[in-house]
């Protein structure tokens, strides 16, 4: 089964029987793909003594995330690469390289469209980005924090940067725009910790001045982890709850990504809950033998997609800690898979934009 008869598919619509069938299928044909066009996988394989024939995905061959830090792992030729994504590092940490060609990165593009839609709805919207513009200078090699931003950047119709250069809210740009397009739907993006840091803490203090703004329209999407603010004592609850008191948001959705498999997000809905799409899923394992969790036992996340083509991370061990809160019957509506992250595995590294930047950061 190729993507493109998987696209066209409702993103949140089929059970997850019937997904289960369909992803195993898709990851049998990547498996035998990447182990014919990336030695080092291969060996990885033979070392394994995996033959193929699995009549599920969970029982393929997964690799563990950091091995992309170790490994230059692709199953193009050099000449095919047409971008290179790195993961989100503190200082000193080395990071993963992935290595994108043309179909690749042009599909992680398709799902991720289809995937936020079924939140945002599909028309496009004015656009702020929590963020400055400085992060996306260098278009072929960027970091997972330009990535989210440029992919996310396709569902703005006019876009702003809220930050300038110094990461310094720029009130009058923001003042421009709101009363631009003041009444209509406004779609905001950032990363959490940025959000909190240089975007709320900034609106609270204009507030007292005197100052304020009206995002009661908006929708905010944000994402790469919540470690300093969890430090901070500020739970999710209490992050939306501010974010409403200061400037009328309503609509916020966290989102569950990685770098290393760009595309496939978890997005979080109207209950709380992550879910898995059709192009992708995740499997909560045991540390002590790998075993599937059951509903509600924490275990280590496991995240498969159905995208990767131009190098081998269809199935991937992170260093992430997960609950499935239930299968097929989340209030929200959308079907498969909706889960909750639970925390990191003890003494692994920092890892997503939001975190990373948190452990630079000097307030």
């Amino acid at each position: 089964m190729t993507f493109e008869e998987i696209l066209p598919i409702p993103p949140f619509a089929m059970k997850q029987e019937d997904k289960e069938v369909l992803v195993t299928e898709r990851l049998s044909e990547l498996t035998e793909l990447h182990r014919e066009n990336c030695p080092e996988y291969q060996r990885i394989l033979d070392a394994m003594r995996y033959k193929g024939g699995a009549s599920s995905y969970k029982d393929m061959p997964f690799l563990p995330v950091r091995l992309f830090k170790e490994l230059n792992l692709k199953s193009v030729s050099k000449e095919n690469v047409v971008k290179t994504m790195t993961s989100s590092g503190t200082t000193g940490q080395v990071v993963s390289r992935i290595y994108l060609d043309r179909i690749t990165s042009a599909n992680q593009q398709k799902a991720m469209v289809k995937i936020v839609s079924d939140f945002t709805g599909s028309s496009r919207m004015p656009m702020i980005i929590i963020d400055s513009p400085e992060v996306v200078k260098d278009r072929r090699v960027f970091s997972a924090r330009g990535a989210g931003i440029l992919g996310f950047s396709v569902f703005g119709a006019k876009r702003i940067y809220a930050l300038d250069e110094n990461m310094k809210l720029d009130v009058e740009e923001l003042k421009d725009f709101l009363g631009k397009y003041h009444g209509q739907r406004i779609l905001l993006f950032g990363f959490t910790f940025m959000i909190w840091q240089h975007f709320y803490k900034e609106l609270r203090r204009l507030e007292v001045e005197g100052i304020s703004f009206d995002l009661s329209n908006g929708i905010l999407i944000h994402g790469g982890g919540w470690k300093k603010l969890i430090s901070e004592a500020i739970s999710k609850e209490e992050f939306y709850a501010r974010l409403r008191d200061v400037c009328g948001l309503q609509h916020i959705h966290d989102y569950y990504g990685m770098v290393e498999q760009t595309g496939c997000i978890y997005m979080e809905c109207e209950c709380g809950h992550l879910h898995a799409s059709i192009f992708s899923d995740v499997i909560m394992r045991r540390p002590i033998d790998f075993s599937e969790c059951e509903i509600g036992e924490s275990g280590i996340i496991q995240v498969v997609s159905t995208i990767p083509e131009s190098y081998p991370g269809h199935s991937l061990l992170t260093e992430d800690k997960g609950v499935v809160c239930g299968v097929d019957d989340c209030p929200c509506g959308r079907k498969g898979k909706y889960f909750k992250i639970t925390g990191r595995l003890k003494s692994a590294e920092i890892r997503g934009c939001s975190d990373t930047y948190a452990d630079r950061f000097k307030g």
